[in-house]
């Protein structure tokens, strides 16, 4: 059964985003990680580097795919999960809690309101499946 928590936003390229204050915890969602399988290996930014919204992050790769980790937001990179890069199947067994991938001191909080909500990401995920 697929995680759709509520107190995140998402984007069209299945990342999540948890705001509190001007930071935002990105990570892959449950969806995501569903479809990617067992997450092989994973590359992120440095602590202090700048993401671009739009643009990709990172990079994970899977037995399935590499894909680029597309960030929904713009700012500077504050804190990068660690315990990831250590245990890297926590993206695959918890990616909404502890399997974050970066913290990012917003540069411009209206980014925000082009994501999608819980019920928003939800139909997103339903008509991409009906699409197949």
């Amino acid at each position: 059964m697929k995680l759709f928590p509520e107190d995140l936003l998402y984007s069209q390229e299945h990342i999540w985003i948890r705001v509190e204050g001007n930071l935002a915890t990105i990570g892959i969602t449950d969806h995501a990680q569903e479809k990617l399988g067992e997450i092989i290996s994973l590359d992120l930014p440095e602590d202090n580097s700048s993401v671009e919204r739009d643009e990709p992050f990172g990079r994970i790769k899977s037995a399935k795919a590499a894909v680029e980790l597309i960030s929904p937001v713009s700012g500077t990179v504050i804190n990068v999960n660690e315990d990831i890069t250590d245990d890297i199947g926590i993206i695959n067994s918890d990616p909404h809690d502890t399997g974050w991938m970066i913290v990012v001191e917003l540069e411009n909080p209206e980014e925000l309101d082009d994501l999608l909500d819980t019920g928003e990401y939800q139909e997103f995920v339903t008509r991409e499946e009906e699409i197949g």
